[in-house]
């Protein structure tokens, strides 16, 4: 789960002035898997189609990229696809090049997997050390693996119960939707942010154990367009794209939190049926939720982004049209991968070091902490909810990556 903000009773129509209110109230006892966790009427139909998370980095060799899928419903589907899009480009924001690798199933950890037109795997992929290709340009494991997301869920909704609170009481909210909290309230949305139940921050999500696809592959094979690299997922049957994924939160929370159920899951639909290159309808909505998490800190506009556009009607418009492109961004020309959002952060600041790291999302950066901050005060580090790791250990280096399940298999 990335973001309570993304539940579907948490969505109320806007009163005209008065448009956060309601937005923060939580939902008792509702818990998830992942940060894209059953967001539509289709997924939760069959959650074998719902992508929890997307992982993508460079390996410390600089010769391979390493990807990782997530499946919330544990298991594979024999009537879809699950498809890693990788585009490649010289300048950021561009489509360029683009490859795919598609994997099929046809028994629960059978694997054939499509290098584009370069390479294909074929064969039982459940043994760690994976099923390599046969041009070995590529390598697969699929099965169950622990979790690497974390995230201290209780600590998340207490936040937003403080600014829910004293959005009843009367705090004022500006035409792009913006909360006024005083000082007072924004020290304690902070305070809980980091916390569980008052003591030391949980991770909710320990002991998830997603169905999992791992791929190993030749920065060669995939750089063709340029050294930048956007990397998006998806799973998709004859008929459609059913789900897709890309950075943590976007999908998720930014989409249709002013909106009854009904509109937002439309709204949430359509966007999983898009693709990156058709995210423009996005940027409305998107814009809207902008504006609610501005205003945690007690301050309009220095969110990332909107301080540039301080004195425009729309300051939140630049950073939407950022997020409706909705892909994790990589630069291969880097092998230490340790800040999320660093090809985006260098686009607009290059004078900092963020052009020496690779960016993408590793399974050991706590990459929503991060988005939230960014979102918050522009900052990297803002928000923190207090837990700094997964309950187990990942390697960014190690094939498969993620950790093995828990000998007594998946427990949710």
């Amino acid at each position: 789960m990335s973001d309570p903000l993304r539940f579907p009773l948490l969505r109320r129509r806007v009163a005209a002035g008065l448009s956060a209110i309601g937005l923060f109230a939580i939902l008792a006892g509702q818990t998830a898997g992942a940060s894209d966790h059953l967001d539509s009427p289709s997924v939760i139909a069959d959650p074998r189609a719902d992508i929890g998370d997307l992982y993508a980095w460079m390996a410390p060799d600089g010769r391979h990229l390493n990807l990782v899928m997530t499946i919330v419903g544990h298991s594979f589907s024999d009537k879809l696809d699950y498809v890693f899009h990788i585009d490649s480009a010289k300048r950021f924001g561009k489509a360029g090049q683009t490859i795919r690798i598609a994997c099929r199933f046809a028994a629960p950890e059978r694997a054939d997997c499509r290098l584009g037109q370069l390479d294909s795997a074929l064969g039982d992929a459940s043994d760690e050390q994976g099923l390599w290709s046969r041009d070995r340009r590529f390598r697969v494991f699929a099965g169950l693996r622990d979790d690497p997301f974390f995230n201290n869920v209780k600590g998340t909704r207490a936040a937003y119960n403080v600014a829910d609170a004293a959005l009843k009481r009367g705090a004022a909210v500006d035409a792009a939707h913006c909360p006024q909290f005083d000082r007072a309230t924004s020290d304690a949305i902070f305070e809980q942010w980091k916390h569980t139940d008052g003591g030391p921050a949980h991770n909710l999500l320990a002991g998830w154990t997603p169905a999992s696809i791992v791929i190993q592959v030749d920065l060669d094979a995939v750089d063709s367009g340029g050294k930048l690299l956007a990397v998006w997922a998806a799973t998709q049957s004859p008929e459609r794209q059913i789900d897709r994924a890309g950075r943590t939160l976007t999908g998720n929370a930014l989409l249709g939190t002013l909106d009854s159920e009904e509109v937002s899951d439309a709204l949430k639909e359509r966007y999983n049926a898009a693709t990156p290159a058709t995210g423009t309808p996005f940027v409305a909505e998107i814009e809207k939720s902008l504006g609610l998490y501005d205003g945690f800190d007690g301050r309009c506009g220095n969110q990332w982004l909107a301080r540039r556009a301080s004195q425009s009607s729309t300051p939140y418009r630049a950073l939407a049209e950022l997020l409706a492109d909705d892909r994790l961004w990589i630069n291969s020309a880097a092998k230490v991968c340790a800040q999320p959002f660093a090809v985006e952060l260098a686009r607009f600041d290059p004078r900092k070091a963020w052009r020496r790291d690779c960016g993408g999302r590793t399974p050991n950066v706590g990459a929503i902490n991060v988005y939230r901050s960014l979102l918050v005060d522009g900052s990297t580090e803002r928000v923190d909810d207090g837990v700094e790791r997964d309950d187990k250990i990942h390697s960014i280096s190690q094939f498969p990556f993620l950790a093995p399940a828990d000998k007594a298999g998946y427990p949710r």
